[in-house]
């Protein structure tokens, strides 16, 4: 069995792990060649502990030794075994910025949109669930319990700048979409961490479910380090599922600029739409704007230019998990993506039959370029009142 192991088959992480004389065990991501069954006999008799089947990828995620890893690549019938790598949250004017005031004056508020936030929880903010509540759904895969509710305030935060009424301001800290409804998803810790392989099962069971909230959109404000190139990453196969089964996938670049090559996963999928951040705190409109210094830049490991397009994530007002009826301020590329979900949720008020690819052409032809490269900034800075005039 030894003579027909194949190290090509194991990621960069694991590969330094089997260089050790350590026989530990590791959480893993099994992918099987997309023609094959997955074996998870095989898998159980050689495993220390069966965590997740993910026919997403065709594939399952589990701990195993390092010996047992070697005995698996010998297998012809599968393709891939990663890593199950820590998953994190990437973290008025703004409104301005993107032309988002403009649809104020159109019928289009997301209303009957649902919008599922992968994140760490919801918290029952006021401009959630006044003057309805629309917080439809809340599956928590941490602590798994029934009531929504947000330990962390990264999901609450990004919410309110997707969905917010702007209950509490009278207005003035309203979301993007103030009428969409929210799938609260909770798959982040209090410290904003998880585990790829929770993403994994998060996205399979949106989808299955996919008709009982009528989902439509899937915003990512989070994301992993890009080990691999596309066709091997399991979050990337994962978004890219998503889009074929009809839903609409948003992600944040992450926060780790302003080196070159930063892109997090999925946000390196090439179908994905992926958002950046724009730096427009006390700046005048489209001048002298910059590109926040934290947000990552491409290209992608598969030299693809990313972001696709950027929005502002500097110093974003929006709902705080503390006090239910306050605001707080954050930053990232966290606080972009869901602006961007938002515009998705108005455009799909415009025509519900726009698919992915629809959104994604509709959203990049509506952008205006800053002085800055492709690599940082994509199509540009979003104007919605190029979508909406």
């Amino acid at each position: 069995m030894r003579n027909n192991i194949d190290l090509n088959k194991v990621c960069p992480v694991i590969k330094g792990r089997l260089s050790s004389s350590s026989n530990n065990a590791m959480p893993v991501i099994i992918s099987y060649r997309s023609d094959k069954k997955i074996k998870e006999g095989q898998i159980s008799s050689l495993s220390n502990k069966f965590k997740h089947s993910l026919p997403i990828i065709n594939g399952c995620a589990c701990e195993m030794s390092t010996e047992s890893i070697l005995k698996l690549t010998a297998d012809p019938d599968v393709e891939f075994i990663s890593y199950d790598s820590k998953v994190f949250a990437v973290m008025d004017e703004a409104r301005k910025t993107i032309g988002a005031d403009h649809s104020l004056n159109t019928k289009y508020t997301g209303k009957g949109v649902t919008v599922a936030i992968i994140d760490t929880g919801i918290a029952p903010h006021t401009d959630l669930i006044y003057p309805s509540n629309r917080i439809i759904g809340f599956k928590d895969f941490v602590n798994n319990r029934t009531k929504f509710y947000d330990d962390n305030g990264h999901g609450t935060h990004c919410a309110g700048i997707l969905a917010g009424s702007g209950y509490s301001s009278k207005g003035k800290y309203k979301g993007i979409a103030p009428e969409a409804d929210i799938l609260s998803i909770k798959v982040l810790d209090e410290n904003g961490n998880g585990n790829t392989s929770d993403i994994l099962s998060t996205v399979q069971w949106i989808i299955e479910n996919k008709e009982v909230y009528k989902t439509k959109i899937i915003n990512f404000s989070l994301g992993a380090i890009a080990q691999y190139k596309e066709r091997r990453d399991p979050l990337v196969k994962a978004a890219n599922r998503a889009i074929e089964k009809d839903l609409i996938v948003v992600a944040a670049v992450g926060n780790s600029g302003p080196m070159h090559s930063t892109i997090l996963s999925p946000a390196t999928s090439r179908y994905v739409i992926s958002v950046g951040s724009l730096n427009d705190r006390g700046r005048s409109y489209y001048k002298n704007e910059t590109i926040a210094e934290f947000s990552s830049r491409g290209p992608t490991l598969d030299r693809i230019r990313k972001p696709d397009l950027i929005a502002p994530g500097v110093d974003i007002m929006s709902l705080s998990n503390k006090n239910l009826s306050g605001y707080t301020t954050l930053s990232g590329t966290s606080m972009s993506a869901p602006m961007i979900s938002g515009a998705a949720a108005l455009l799909l008020n415009e025509n519900p039959n726009y698919s992915h690819f629809d959104i994604k052409r509709i959203l990049l032809n509506s952008c205006q370029k800053i002085k800055a490269s492709s690599y940082e900034q994509g199509a540009g800075v979003l104007d919605m009142r190029r979508i909406f005039s």
